[in-house]
């Protein structure tokens, strides 16, 4: 039986949307992915119907271990307003929610987790940490108010995901650490409307 556990911070979306998490049925829609280090490769891969369709299908688990870096720019930051995660066959999703356009982003593999700014570590601990930075974002209204509440760490113990940490939201990088019982491979997908930063891991 497939197990979920949904972290939410959900600003401006309806509560209806926030319980839903990574659970339901996929069908194909505009999804973009990239997966390359550390330039970036991307290519169309079938989308899905709704915010909060799990993944397609027959989706595989993801097969490589590579870093990946996309770089872009945007007319405005876009907001980072919550964070969701769930465990399907074989691999465990977060989902990344914003508000705004798809900003520049790279995934990359860090041996401890560390807060943005001052560098102080972050005791969550695991067997592995994927590093996951937003550029430019922000996780903050105008008024300073966080548009992502809770935490720092949210608690998961999926398949692989232990824990999602908000590593910090400093100068235009908004960061998000993933704990995991062991290094495995990962793929990062691209959502759109809404925006959705997807990163499935293998278990």
């Amino acid at each position: 039986m497939k197990r979920t556990r949904v972290a939410l911070a959900l600003a401006s979306v309806p509560l209806a949307l926030s319980v839903a998490g990574c659970a339901g049925t996929a069908a194909p829609a505009d999804t973009a992915s990239a997966s390359a280090s550390p330039s970036v490769t991307a290519a169309p891969t079938p989308p899905v119907s709704s915010p909060d369709a799990s993944p397609r299908a027959g989706l595989k688990p993801p097969t490589s271990t590579k870093e990946v870096e996309v770089r872009r720019a945007v007319g405005e930051p876009p907001t980072v307003i919550g964070a969701r995660f769930a465990e399907h066959e074989g691999f465990d999703r977060v989902v990344i929610d914003l508000k705004g356009e798809m900003p520049g982003y790279s995934v990359r593999w860090v041996s401890q987790l560390v807060q943005d700014g001052s560098g102080d570590p972050i005791d969550a601990k695991g067997g592995a940490y994927l590093q996951v930075s937003m550029n430019p974002a922000v996780a903050h209204s105008e008024s300073g108010s966080p548009t992502w509440v809770g935490g720092p760490i949210f608690q998961a113990q999926l398949g692989n995901v232990q824990n999602v940490v908000k590593t910090g939201d400093f100068e235009a990088v908004v960061g998000v650490g993933i704990v995991l019982d062991h290094r495995a491979a990962f793929r990062v997908t691209e959502q759109k409307n809404p925006s959705r930063l997807v990163i499935d891991v293998a278990h």
